[in-house]
């Protein structure tokens, strides 16, 4: 991964931390919690996602909501185990 690409990846999940933040309301940490929730849900959607046969597409807004999805379930998983 190239610098530049790793500063887009970075960008992408700050943009979907920020809007899983809004969308989750009561799980968040936030702002700049819910940015490194975002983070590490761009990469978890990354992962997840493609072992489960969804594919959006390519191209920024794909990335964005492929990751959105990766922080939402992790900003959900993360509000069921701190409730626990």
């Amino acid at each position: 991964m190239t610098a530049s690409g790793l500063i887009v990846f970075l960008i992408v999940g700050a943009i979907a931390g920020w809007l899983a933040g809004l969308i989750v309301r009561g799980f968040g940490f936030g702002l700049l919690g819910n940015i490194v929730v975002g983070i590490v849900g761009a990469f978890l959607a990354g992962w997840l996602l493609p072992m489960a046969g969804i594919v959006i597409g390519g191209g920024i807004v794909a990335a964005i909501i492929n990751a959105l999805i990766g922080a939402i379930i992790l900003l959900v998983i993360i509000g069921l185990i701190r409730r626990v």
